[in-house]
């Protein structure tokens, strides 16, 4: 028995099924983690999301933003990109179903001392409050008034967490640290141009794992979201999206050894040819 994490899929089906092949995946002993970004801009993000239905007893996913996107598309609260690959989603006769069951996926999971989010912890929180404010996030997800959260989702304001935040800017700030954070300002506020690597980064930005006096050093963090930065396994955090969207690599780790596999994208995908 085996437990592995793959970085972000993105809709590249053919990479995901080379790489379990490659690793010898088993759905009836192995269990697989995947860090979000199920979905879109890569070409079949319709057989992946069927892929983590059906194997919902091996397969854990958290949400990521472009998941989180097609949820909103879906119940007309989102505008459709024009690199968006999610139509066949929203227009196959199990549509809603899919949907649905996207909806109630976390934005977190722990085992023991390991957690997954799709792009990162906020340095001040300790896994205990990630897991509340997660779960309260997860609750309007799944609650009645689902529509009205995807309306007010979108925004990059709150970029400062602050206990007394309330409603829906609380609840946008929870979602924005969970799965579109990289990097941070000094002050800990959320900074949502900076997309390029550490080595570039202005020194008035910092990745958020490095911000000192982290209240969750306790546990290793296995995220992806980040394609610029590539694998990193150090500071607690094992970081996976490798850009298979990019024509890069989609990666796997064995959890227990911490070995990685790779496999190359086919076709040298490109999401910017896409929005052309």
């Amino acid at each position: 028995m085996a437990h592995y994490a793959i970085g972000d899929i993105q809709g590249c089906f053919d990479e995901l099924t080379a790489l379990l092949d490659k690793i010898g995946f088993n759905h009836g002993t192995d269990t697989l983690w995947l860090t979000g970004d199920i979905v879109n801009r890569g070409p079949k993000s319709l057989e992946t999301l069927q892929f983590c239905i059906r194997h919902e007893s091996s397969v854990q996913i958290v949400l990521g933003n472009h998941d989180l996107h097609l949820l909103a598309v879906g119940c007309g609260e989102g505008a459709p990109k024009r690199s968006d690959t999610i139509e066949p989603i929203l227009k196959h006769p199990d549509g809603r179903k899919m949907l649905d069951w996207l909806r109630v996926q976390p934005l977190l999971i722990r085992d023991g001392s390991r957690v997954m989010v799709h792009a990162g912890i906020l340095p001040q929180w300790r896994i205990a409050k990630a897991e509340s404010l997660a779960g309260e996030a997860e609750a309007e997800l799944r609650g009645k008034k689902y529509v009205k959260f995807f309306s007010k989702m979108y925004g990059n304001k709150p970029a400062a967490w602050d206990e007394g935040l309330e409603g829906y800017a609380r609840l946008r700030f929870i979602v924005n640290a969970f799965t579109r954070m990289r990097a941070l300002t000094f002050k800990n506020e959320l900074d949502f141009d900076y997309k390029s690597t550490v080595k570039k980064m202005p020194l008035y930005l910092r990745p958020w794992f490095k911000a000192p006096d982290r209240q969750n050093l306790d546990h290793t963090i296995i995220f992806g979201h980040w394609s610029s930065l590539g694998y990193t396994n150090a500071d607690n955090v094992i970081s996976l999206d490798t850009g298979a969207l990019w024509g890069g690599q989609l990666t796997a780790v064995n959890l227990e050894t911490e070995e990685i596999t790779q496999v190359q994208a086919a076709g040298g995908i490109d999401w910017k040819s896409f929005a052309k």
